[in-house]
């Protein structure tokens, strides 16, 4: 799922919206505009120089007449030829620099959305936002919409022409544009909602398609080929089901235009043949009529075939600005101050928090404060409670109920991006870029030289490894980090964090996926330069082993601080602590 904006936008307010990015292009909108109307009059003047060249050449037998409407019966086509390429180009100008907006909008805005947004929000939603989405309102803006201006234009001077040449003729071949108004109207508001189930559908396709990639090792692990392919098949078959069900909509509207058309030319034929055998009408306007019903209908059968293009594209506006304007729920004050020095004292004032959606509180009343150069450990059993501790430190949510200061401010004071930029952070979760080792380590510091990205390697016990590889610092990461083993990549991880410039310093169960010999060769080439640069180091761990040397260490069970003190002290005082203890040890011994 994706998370919607409140209150929800409909689909004719996003399409608006769309309308409304056009003054970003004005001139290239008013120069495809302007080949519309131009394409429209060359157009209208053909049917004229038919009329001209039959009346007054042919059926008077002169043949110079002939030629010069047939003259300009070429530079007529060759205009149009000119009009229709500039209407063309203009248009798909337009629609890709709407297009490029949208792109940036969006991916600038997924930036910017907090871990809330990201914690509810579906991969696959928003990259066919990004991609699918973003392409059928280019095709619009490209293609329908200047289907539309030029077939109303067209039927505008058409209309008006053909009653000036005979009213009543007119008249019957105007009965149809009402009629095709309304089946088209009642196509579009009847069916949009299959075109939102088909945007879903592929939604879904590229959920299950994006696990697969990901996760093709796991797949492959557990021989679920077959399943994951039947899996893809039925959200494939629903796709195509959906798809069936615009075809049928399209299917029980545009028969009964054809029809209707068929039957309008009919009737012109018959009158208008009547009132040429009466001599009340030549065959030359009888011929242009005819002509300006094929320009008539033709228009009317674009609009018609762009009404599904309209109708999908409004689905999609709707689904992009759902992103556009989701709600930001980390945001700056207005008086925010930069966060420059840090002294080392961070308190938690009787911090309650939940998670958005959450029933229940993932930390209750916690309170505990940091001294300067202080090493705390944060210990406990999985889903305690641990990480979320360290998430309300740089505001990556903001507190239910307490606060969260540093050095007596609260962190909601300081400016987001100086707040993390101090804060060097080590997720549980490794996540590497594409790109080399070198360029992953320097994510945060792209020019730092490579004396400092191999001093802060050594540090997380990482640049023997890549000294070892044929191209050394310049090694390709592949995907995700594939090619490295869940210890490298957590090390590369480290010493990314490492390089930037932290004031507090965050190790999220940063050597979960290393032995335990080579954490501690890590904590120890840690320590020295933690207690140097950062003013607090905060070191969330499931072993007490890589946390007993810390100054303090914080028990955490069920979201409560249950005990905090020393090794020795938790040892005597924590019945909970001496548990976790033994069990560990007996695993260590089992193992």
């Amino acid at each position: 799922m994706v998370v919607k904006s409140e209150p929800q936008e409909t689909s004719t307010q996003a399409i608006w919206r769309v309308l409304e990015s056009l003054r970003n292009y004005r001139l290239i909108s008013l120069g495809a505009l302007m080949s519309v109307l131009l394409l429209t009059i060359a157009n209208a003047l053909t049917p004229q120089l038919f009329r001209w060249g039959i009346d007054q050449g042919i059926v008077k037998r002169d043949l110079q007449i002939v030629i010069y409407s047939a003259a300009w019966m070429v530079v007529a086509a060759i205009a149009r030829g000119v009009f229709n390429f500039g209407q063309s180009y203009l248009a798909e100008s337009v629609s890709q620099g709407v297009a490029y907006d949208l792109r940036n909008k969006i991916f600038s805005k997924i930036q910017n959305l907090s871990f809330s947004y990201h914690d509810q929000a579906q991969t696959s939603q928003l990259l066919t936002r990004v991609t699918s989405d973003i392409e059928q309102i280019r095709t619009f803006i490209g293609t329908s919409l200047i289907q539309v201006i030029g077939g109303i234009l067209t039927l505008v001077v058409i209309a008006i022409l053909l009653l000036v040449m005979n009213w009543r003729l007119a008249l019957i071949s105007l009965t149809a544009v009402p009629i095709t108004a309304w089946l088209m109207t009642r196509f579009v508001i009847r069916n949009s909602k299959f075109f939102r189930q088909v945007q879903e559908q592929l939604s879904n396709l590229n959920a299950v398609l994006q696990e697969n990639l990901i996760g093709i090792r796991v797949v492959k692990a557990f021989v679920r080929e077959s399943v994951e392919k039947s899996r893809y098949t039925s959200l494939n078959n629903e796709l195509v089901t959906a798809n069936m069900k615009t075809i049928l909509a399209i299917r029980n509207t545009f028969p009964f235009i054809f029809l209707l058309s068929n039957l309008v030319t009919l009737a012109v034929f018959a009158y208008g043949g009547a009132l040429v055998v009466n001599n009340r009408f030549s065959i030359g306007e009888l011929v242009a009529f005819n002509s300006y019903l094929v320009l008539i209908f033709q228009p009317i059968l674009l609009i018609g075939f762009a009404a599904p293009a309209i109708a999908g594209a409004a689905v999609s506006a709707t689904r992009v600005y759902e992103v556009v304007d989701a709600t930001v729920d980390i945001r700056e004050r207005a008086d925010a101050i930069a966060f420059d020095t840090c002294g080392g004292r961070i308190t938690f004032e009787n911090v309650s928090f939940r998670y958005p959606g959450a029933t229940t509180e993932a930390l209750k009343d916690v309170s505990f404060e940091t001294k300067p150069k202080e090493l705390i450990a944060v210990l406990g059993m999985t889903g305690s409670g641990k990480s979320t501790i360290m998430n309300l430190i740089p505001r990556f949510y903001d507190v239910t109920k307490g606060a969260v200061r540093i050095d007596g401010r609260d962190v909601r004071d300081f400016t987001l991006k100086s707040l993390r930029r101090h804060i060097g952070i080590v997720f549980q979760e490794t996540t590497l870029f594409s790109g080399t080792i070198r360029e992953n380590i320097a994510y945060a510091k792209p020019d730092a030289p490579l004396e400092q990205v191999i001093e802060v390697a050594k540090t997380a016990q990482i640049h023997d490894f890549i000294a070892s590889l044929p191209d050394g610092y310049e090694t390709i990461v592949g995907e995700r980090g594939v090619g490295l083993s869940g210890g490298q990549k957590q090390r590369v991880a480290i010493a990314r964090t490492l390089l930037t410039d932290y004031s507090i310093l965050i190790l999220d169960d940063s050597t979960s996926a290393v032995d335990a010999k080579t954490a501690t060769e890590i904590q120890a080439a840690l320590d020295e330069m933690m207690r140097r640069k950062a003013c607090v180091t905060f070191v969330v761990a499931q072993r007490i082993t890589t946390v007993k040397n810390a100054d303090r260490i914080l028990l955490i069970d069920k979201g409560q601080l249950v005990a905090q003190g020393t090794h020795e002290e938790l040892m005597q005082t924590s019945p909970l602590y001496g548990a976790i203890l033994e069990s560990q040890v007996k695993r260590a011994v089992n193992s």
